[in-house]
């Protein structure tokens, strides 16, 4: 059984979703689409549904966070007992195809998502990372995740540079005339 969250934070089912795919243009379905941003289709509308999803499965979730390797994932997420999940949002196949980088964001993370949209063709992802299916509205866990076992200090500085970015944002989002390139934020 997938689970999902729609737009109002309650259930949802995953046929909302595939709807989409038949390009019948509802509202909160994804439609074909040339991928242009507000389409349903580029990786924003995409990681705004991962986000969603996650906020509802009780994660606190961040997107665009660095990695200690110099990577940056797209979304990652904390859950309340601490473990640790990223997303890396795959708009289309020829942007999966042409980034072998994900590989290296599994010692950094428990869990490993790839996130699509409905019409992508999920055959063509690893059998040994979890898939996520989204719209900007609503997302369905489709395949669950691998667990990985991060070490001690790993899980500790991942947790700490989550902290911290979140904490610098919310700074820059309270205070818009605060410069962070005056004191740039320094990752451990």
């Amino acid at each position: 059984m997938e689970r999902t969250a729609n737009a109002t934070g309650g259930p949802s089912r995953e046929r909302d979703l595939f709807e989409g795919a038949k390009g019948d243009g509802a509202e909160g379905s994804v439609t074909a689409g040339n991928g242009t941003e507000g389409s349903g289709t580029d990786g924003a509308g995409i990681a705004r549904g991962v986000c969603r999803l996650l906020t509802e499965m009780e994660y606190r979730v961040l997107r665009e966070l660095p990695l200690g390797n110099g990577r940056r994932v797209d979304v990652a997420a904390i859950a309340r007992g601490g473990e640790i999940t990223v997303v890396e949002v795959k708009a289309s196949l020829a942007d999966f195809k042409s980034d072998g980088k994900w590989r290296e964001y599994l010692p950094y993370c428990d869990q490993f998502y790839f996130a699509v949209t409905p019409a992508f063709p999920r055959h063509k992802l690893p059998d040994d990372v979890g898939i996520i299916v989204a719209n900007p509205y609503q997302g369905a866990i489709v395949r669950e995740a691998t667990a990985y076992a991060m070490n001690a200090a790993r899980r500790k500085a991942v947790t700490l540079r989550f902290a911290r970015a979140a904490a610098a944002r919310l700074q820059a989002l309270s205070d818009r005339h605060a410069t962070l390139t005056r004191h740039p934020l320094r990752m451990p």
